[in-house]
């Protein structure tokens, strides 16, 4: 990234950083993705049970990695069988930290998500004592319309194609607001101003990253 590009970059993370902390949830800045799973680190306790939503982003920036390491008590729905990711689904809602990704956060400190089953947004919602969600750079949006459209037009489809399923938008690469029992985008959740100061941290990254 040009040096020019990531001065507007930065700009545009400091507004959306000042607009979450307006909206009482914590505001953090990782310049790269490497900083992210010490930062992430320096958040947690050891021992503490942990979970996550789905997301690329926890992957692609190692903290699943370091979820894994053996310090904390993870929820890891990889490891068990399709028959007790409910149940696990279920105990993250007792988890002292709840970690994932965001589809959009707006420049006006808003979250936007999307969701197929919801628990990754019931989660978010309420129940975990603290929420981390890591926010690549590519994810900051003007305005809810445009975290709409960024859903319909790219984390939809992308994450229907990752995740092999057989919805129209996976074949055509857009949304056709269709009525497949394999459609993702179920649940619509938006976080503005919350309740709980400092609940939600949210991780901004200089860098794009997820869907």
């Amino acid at each position: 990234m040009s040096d020019p590009l990531r001065s507007v970059v930065e700009k545009r993370i400091r507004r959306t950083m000042k607009a979450l902390e307006a909206n009482k949830m914590t505001a953090l800045y990782a310049a790269t993705a490497d900083e992210v799973a010490p930062l992430v680190e320096s958040l947690l306790r050891p021992g503490a049970l942990v979970a996550t939503g789905g997301s690329m982003t926890l992957a692609e920036t190692g903290v699943i990695d370091l979820l894994q390491s053996g310090k904390y008590e993870y929820l890891d729905r990889t490891a068990v069988p399709p028959e007790e990711v409910p149940a696990l689904y279920r105990r993250a809602f007792s988890a002292d930290f709840y970690l994932t990704s965001s589809n959009a956060v707006t420049e006006q400190g808003e979250l936007y998500n999307v969701d197929g089953n919801a628990n990754r947004v019931a989660a978010m919602t309420y129940g975990p004592d603290k929420v981390i969600c890591v926010v690549g750079c590519n994810k900051i949006v003007p305005d809810l319309a445009a975290a709409e459209r960024r859903v319909k037009d790219i984390a939809a489809p992308a994450n229907a194609e990752r995740l092999s399923c057989p919805t129209p938008c996976a074949q055509t690469g857009k949304c056709e607001n269709c009525h497949s029992p394999g459609r993702i985008c179920c649940t619509t959740v938006i976080h503005a101003q919350q309740r709980v100061p400092g609940r939600i941290t949210v991780i901004l990254v200089g860098q794009p990253l997820g869907y």
